[in-house]
């Protein structure tokens, strides 16, 4: 495992707004690192500056120790816009980004049909772009985006567009592709994925780094234990229990932050009383659950309790 990028105390101005502010943190090969925050938090700004489409005010970005223009060629690229010709079709489509990068269409054709059956659209090769589902352009966009054998990819909110199955393609694919030295940083604001999926976190919010680190160590930093609780019936007195400070409830299942010195036990006394629990369990807290800690909000549960 050996360092890939490192972002070293990146700013970047939009007129008087910081839109990234001092960001800096590393991705190694093998790794998929995990971007995290809400839209605006400076994710995509920070991706472009990776990629060098933007430049840094202050700072400096570093690909395989050299400035981004030198090692550009061994970077995939996924833009959260999609950049695809409604009116080409698929085949052509991988074909013509080929050509861009200045690649023959006839050697990459076999990389390109390749990937095409690896996503599931080879049965589409010859449909127009615009005739696809929505899901089935980001997965174009995705294979032009390793049609290259990149060493390092960059994926702005990866999951646009994917229904469930494809979720798990992708997921599954990413893995495969950290396992063969690859390294991966995916921008996302879908925590729940990112906590199945990425190795290393970089939690941002308003431009700058709150938590970064291995998963386990981000989710460590969160404090005291959660409570997750799968009911049947109206969970929401959950929130006010004695003991909970924070609560996130959603239609059947709960998650629960204890307060110190608090009796998960007691907890459980208090819900089976009033519900159908399914699944009680005492586990680290969610990425979600540390973001908001972190950036000093209320789960919306919480704040409406």
């Amino acid at each position: 495992m050996s360092r890939v990028l490192s972002v070293h105390d990146v700013v970047k101005l939009y007129g008087k707004v910081k839109a990234v502010d001092g960001v800096s943190f590393e991705v190694a090969s093998g790794r998929i690192t995990g971007l995290l925050g809400r839209n605006g938090a400076g994710k995509t700004t920070t991706l472009r500056m990776i990629t060098g489409v933007l430049h840094p005010d202050r700072g400096r970005v570093e690909l395989f120790g050299a400035g981004v223009a030198e090692a550009r060629d061994r970077l995939g690229y996924l833009p959260e816009e999609r950049g695809l010709y409604r009116k080409m079709r698929v085949l052509d489509q991988l074909l013509f980004l080929a050509e861009i990068k200045g690649k023959g269409p006839g050697g990459m054709r076999p990389a390109a049909e390749r990937w095409l059956k690896r996503f599931e659209l080879w049965e589409k090769r010859d449909a127009k772009v615009e005739e696809l589902s929505k899901g089935n352009q980001q997965k174009v966009q995705l294979a032009g985006a390793l049609l290259f054998d990149p060493d390092i990819v960059v994926l702005d909110e990866p999951g646009s567009g994917l229904d469930p199955v494809n979720v798990v393609l992708v997921r599954r694919l990413l893995r495969e592709l950290a396992a063969e030295g690859k390294a991966i940083l995916l921008s996302t604001h879908q925590m729940g994925e990112a906590e199945k999926l990425c190795d290393e976190i970089v939690l941002v919010h308003a431009g700058k780094v709150v938590r970064a680190g291995p998963l386990a160590e981000v989710k460590a930093s969160g404090g005291a234990n959660a409570v997750h609780v799968e009911f049947e019936g109206d969970g929401a007195f959950l929130a006010s229990l004695p003991g909970v400070a924070s609560a996130r409830v959603d239609t059947n299942l709960a998650e629960l932050r204890l307060a110190a010195g608090a009796d998960a036990q007691e907890v459980l006394a208090a819900a089976v009383g009033r519900l159908r629990v399914l699944r009680f369990e005492v586990v680290a807290p969610s990425l979600e659950e540390v973001f908001l800690e972190a950036v000093g909000e209320a789960p919306a549960a919480e704040a409406a309790a």
